[in-house]
């Protein structure tokens, strides 16, 4: 019984989460209350490292594959192919499908930053589902693991969204910006703004953690699954070879859900994140050039979509 209790105590300590969770790597003393409750700040951290990877592969080779066209001369050289062509189509796709709907007139203010929300947050969920950590941990560190799996990263993008909400509205919309915290009388003001203040937060925290909540399911369903091999093999390898192979035929499976589930959830951030900056800029848009719609019927329109996307 102590050497049973011996060999299993490992892997009952180990916490199946390890590698989800954010490695620091270089923290410095900074007491700022309930954010630091050790007392420190993290500096640098393996979903940092890749943060400033997805940074790094960005603007290196997406420069270098829209260049690739199918001759060098004439109509050829304005042909994209390979690599170019999807790339293209993708922000083709962006662009009508996703931005122009929700901006109208402003579509192209802002959608070099709806194409950059979309590869970032993509290229950051795909590199989370690189094994990365199995190779670091033989040089003796943490690395890898899914950026957009820290609240604190979602939050971030989410807390940009809002910036570019409320900043644009505020020069592209003024007036008509403020008008919208009060879709009625005007006696009716101090219960509605407060009213719109918390849907507009509401709008930002749901954004942050739909994407973390997402990224992060999937991770921790495929940390359990591989703690039960560590846990069988303590009682028995024959128990252990067995769990362990039905465990990596499942795994492999959730692996190739969570890759749709990394390009969807970019989408899904992207369209909302382009849904809300137009439901800030747009106020009104001609209908056959002859109609122009009323400001609240387009909020309202506007809260139509966000409920069927959400």
């Amino acid at each position: 019984m102590n050497a049973y209790a011996a060999h299993s105590q490992p892997a009952e300590h180990e916490s199946p989460l390890e590698h989800i969770v954010q490695h620091p790597l270089i923290e410095v003393p900074a007491p700022v209350g309930p954010f630091t409750p050790n007392g420190r700040i993290t500096v640098f951290s393996d979903q940092i490292a890749m943060i400033a990877l997805a940074g790094v592969l960005l603007i290196a080779l997406v420069p270098a594959l829209v260049r690739r066209r199918r001759g060098k001369a004439g109509v050829d050289a304005m042909v994209a192919v390979g690599p170019a062509n999807m790339l293209e189509a993708i922000c083709e796709y962006l662009r009508k499908e996703v931005a122009e709907p929700a901006l109208h007139e402003h579509t192209d203010r802002f959608i070099k930053y709806i194409w950059s929300v979309f590869f970032f947050v993509l290229t950051v969920n795909i590199l989370g589902l690189l094994p990365i950590p199995v190779v670091s941990n033989l040089f003796g560190t943490h690395l890898g693991g899914t950026a957009t799996g820290n609240i604190w990263v979602t939050a971030t993008l989410a807390g940009i969204t809002m910036v570019m909400m409320v900043l644009n509205g505020l020069r592209l919309g003024g007036k008509a910006y403020l008008a919208h915290f009060c879709p009625g009388p005007l006696w009716m003001a101090p219960l509605l703004v407060p009213v719109e203040i918390i849907g507009l937060i509401a709008k930002v925290f749901a954004l942050a953690v739909r994407l973390f909540a997402n990224m992060i399911a999937g991770h921790i369903l495929l940390a359990v699954l591989l703690s039960f091999i560590a846990t069988a093999g303590a009682i028995s390898s024959g128990l252990g070879f067995a769990v362990g192979a039905m465990v990596v035929a499942g795994s492999v499976a959730i692996t190739m859900l969570e890759l749709f589930v990394a390009t969807l959830q970019a989408f899904i951030f992207t369209f909302l994140t382009t849904l809300f900056i137009g439901m800030s800029v747009v106020f009104h848009h001609e209908d056959h050039g002859e109609h122009h719609q009323d400001p609240h019927d387009v909020v309202e329109v506007n809260r139509e979509q966000v409920a069927r996307a959400v």
